[in-house]
């Protein structure tokens, strides 16, 4: 894997994200930051509901406001544009043209009543402001570089005529063809089988060293992550939790939670046995604890150090390894 340039191409600072709902406030995403460099993948991972998809919907400014409420301190800068704080125009300008996403589900993501090749075209059409006898030459060009068998004929076909692989790459040639300086991929290979997630992914990274781009891979596949991430962000309760390179972070990992994230992986030596898993339920994000939130499924780590009376702040436990500095979650029981 090529490494990435040094330069930032997106810095996330302090997201937080709520949502107003009958019972009350949702607390979603909690402090967020990230930085992403040009040409890098960072692995964003975690159980459902950590907030990984939400954080993805802020950036490309996707949430209803309301229920949602993006903080005010909240600042995404792509660019020099804070993308948490644009007016709808400029933003339209920068959603499927600077920053693009590739979405879980692409059957329910692309329209049921628009051929294929008008799809893909339409980002053309929209941001570059081209006829549509350019656009859809080139998107044909486009859905032959994804790998869509005679691309010609394939394009004029609606989306129920693809199998669920070949609508995923519709999907990266449809959220790549302006050439975005960021993608985001939340769980881009849902639902597909091992042979066509491998060929779907190994087409990201093939474009991605083509043109340059940065991406956000969400996923709970830790396999995937592995292979195809520079570095890795585990998210628990709405908030990063740890983040490190993927080779520190997948042999040395600090925090308690990681580590049962980790262990709870198939593998060879699991078979015939119950795989292990995390006891218990993240907690509710109505109303999140005001300290440790892993506490009370601590199982790795020492739960009776857990802090009680505050949140654990995010720390640099090596050069580029970041942690939740609870002592009870980054102890290790004594055996």
């Amino acid at each position: 894997m090529e490494s990435p340039t040094s330069n930032p191409v997106l810095r996330v600072n302090n997201l937080s994200v709520q949502f107003h709902t009958r019972r009350g406030t949702v607390y979603a995403v909690n402090e967020v930051d990230i930085t992403l460099r040009a040409g890098e993948t960072l692995g964003l991972v975690g159980e459902s509901g950590s907030g990984k998809s939400v954080t993805s919907m802020a950036l490309m400014g996707l949430l209803p406001q309301p229920p949602a409420i993006i903080a005010p301190e909240s600042h995404a800068f792509l660019h020099g544009k804070d993308l948490l704080h644009l007016s709808e125009k400029e933003l339209r300008y920068m959603r499927g043209n600077v920053i693009s996403m590739i979405f879980q589900d692409p059957m329910s993501s692309l329209n049921p009543c628009m051929r294929i090749v008008d799809q893909v075209a339409e980002p053309l059409i929209l941001h570059r402001g081209l006829s549509h006898t350019e656009a859809r030459k080139l998107a044909i060009q486009e859905l032959e570089l994804t790998g869509i068998p005679d691309a010609p004929r394939c394009a004029l076909r609606f989306p129920h005529e693809f199998s669920g692989g070949m609508r995923q790459r519709v999907m990266i040639a449809m959220a790549l063809i302006t050439r975005p300086a960021v993608l985001l991929a939340d769980e881009p290979t849902t639902a597909l089988d091992v042979v066509v997630q491998q060929q779907v992914l190994s087409l990201l990274r093939e474009r991605q060293q083509q043109l340059g781009t940065a991406i956000i891979l969400v996923s709970h596949d830790l396999g995937v992550v592995r292979e195809y991430a520079h570095r890795v962000a585990v998210m628990y309760a709405g908030s990063i939790i740890e983040q490190a390179g993927k080779e520190e972070l997948f042999s040395n990992p600090v925090h308690a939670y990681t580590r049962a994230l980790l262990a709870a992986r198939p593998s060879p030596k699991t078979k015939g046995f119950p795989l292990p898993g995390i006891p218990g339920l993240p907690p509710s994000l109505l109303s999140p604890p005001s300290s440790c939130t892993f506490r009370a499924r601590n199982t790795l780590g020492v739960p009776e150090l857990c802090l009680t009376d505050h949140m654990p702040e995010l720390i640099e436990c090596s050069p580029g390894h970041l942690v939740r500095n609870c002592p009870g979650c980054t102890a290790r029981p004594s055996k």
